[in-house]
């Protein structure tokens, strides 16, 4: 990976495309220490002093904007607008017909469901804003901190609208950038963004593991978990390379004079299909009914049992029905992102053939067979990655978000491996040497 990047970097073209993305990167952090008006800045810093490890409603989110949503500043939502809304619109299309006809048409059909998608991202953010807006008006967003409802001192309509456009702009420019990326830098911005949000916690999170240990000075707690995150790394990217090849055989066709076809290759279908979808969609799932609580007065039953059960990552029914809902949104979106149907269907029309199956919808239903066998393994590594971090780390004091649990390393791995192949596949295309040298 270091040399790929070392050759990127003596290669002209490619080194300004790598300038331009770090320069994208140090305008994104720089606008996620930046306070929206109306917000007062000294309190919100007692609060985050005063904050426990566990953040907890507002952690996930928190993550992915790089730390930026609890000092509430104008990247507050980061790109997690963007993300629930390409989800959203990935569902959809599976539902509306107009959607799939559009994703079929090619590239101005992917151009057209590109700007449903910041449409929705927008009115997201909008969304999103008001809710954190009134949430930090509240003092919910932090619970125990004795200035927090003095975080917002102008409680004045006008201030409030002002606060979610600023947010809501916020969002707007980290959607523009991650496209700058992607057109004129190395490309994935959006995914590279996210990374930044990630990794930008690694620092204090390790840190603050440091100084709650208690042997050594807190080293050996540090060492410790730096030795499981890179087990931890090993195993994902041991994982996620994994893959079931199916073989395919394409017969030859005489066209004129000329023949065609009769090559064969395969359809690798990964351990891990669904990549790292359920793992979000199981934790968005799950703050729910503890957003409900939170805003929830009085003291009913179910709040309670809610509060005692479910705003706790270390709790077995937390656990147990975390583990549950990433197993049933693996299968559930690897159903609606993979039609056997479909593929059997291309495969047919130009000539392809599994060698023992018959084409049509034998192919189908081996094809959906083979899936389901090997996504039952990915949904079990899904959520043994979710969880054995989190209970592992426990110990040491960290949060169930902590930079080293089951989403962030899923996120980082996937970013990283796709953004090295970028790199590598530009190298080869500009040091082809052919068959002449």
């Amino acid at each position: 990976m270091l040399t790929a990047f070392a050759r990127a970097f003596r290669t002209p073209d490619l080194r300004k495309k790598l300038l331009f993305t770090l320069a994208i990167i140090v305008v994104y952090r720089v606008g996620t220490h930046v306070p929206i008006p109306g917000v007062d800045y000294k309190a919100v810093q007692q609060c985050m002093d005063e904050a426990s490890a566990n953040q907890g409603l507002f952690g996930l989110v928190n993550m992915f904007s790089g730390g930026a949503l609890l000092q509430i500043t104008i990247f507050a939502l980061g790109i997690m607008p963007y993300i629930t809304a390409s989800i959203i619109l990935q569902l959809l299309t599976v539902v509306i017909p107009r959607l799939e006809a559009l994703k079929k048409e090619g590239q101005a059909g992917t151009a057209k469901i590109t700007q449903y998608t910041r449409y929705l991202t927008v009115a997201l953010a909008i969304l999103q804003g008001t809710g954190l807006v009134a949430t930090a008006r509240s003092g919910a967003l932090f619970s125990g901190c004795p200035v927090a409802g003095q975080i917002v001192p102008d409680q004045a309509i006008f201030t409030t609208i002002t606060m979610v456009i600023c947010m809501t702009a916020g969002t707007a420019v980290v959607m523009w950038l991650g496209e700058l990326i992607t057109d004129r830098g190395i490309g994935n911005g959006m995914s590279i963004l996210m990374f930044i949000s990630i990794a930008a916690t690694f620092p204090s999170a390790l840190w603050a593991i440091k100084k709650q240990g208690t042997l050594a000075g807190g080293w050996i707690e540090f060492g410790t978990v730096i030795l499981v995150g890179l087990v931890m790394v090993a195993l994902v990217v041991f994982v996620e390379q994994a893959q079931r090849r199916i073989p395919v055989q394409y017969a030859k066709r005489m066209i004129g004079r000329r023949s065609y076809g009769g090559t064969s290759t395969y359809i690798p279908l990964k351990v891990n299909q669904a990549g790292v979808i359920p793992v979000i969609f199981a934790s968005s799932l799950l703050y729910i009914p503890a957003l409900v609580a939170q805003f929830a007065g009085g003291k009913s039953g179910w709040k309670t049992w809610v509060e005692q059960n479910l705003t706790k990552g270390d709790h077995p029914i937390y656990i147990t029905m975390y583990f549950l809902l990433i197993v049933f949104f693996a299968f559930f979106y690897v159903a609606i992102s993979f039609n056997p149907e479909e593929v059997a269907d291309n495969m047919k029309k130009y000539g392809g053939f599994i060698p023992g199956i018959r084409a049509g919808r034998p192919t189908a239903e081996y094809l959906s067979y083979v899936l389901n066998r090997i996504t039952w393994p990915g949904s079990l590594y899904l959520g043994l990655i979710a969880l054995v971090p989190t209970m592992a780390l426990v110990g040491f004091g960290a949060s169930q978000n902590f930079p080293f649990g089951g989403t962030s390393i899923l996120i980082i791995v996937g970013v990283g491996l796709e953004t090295v192949k970028q790199i590598e596949s530009q190298l080869q295309q500009r040091n082809y040497e052919g068959f002449l040298r």
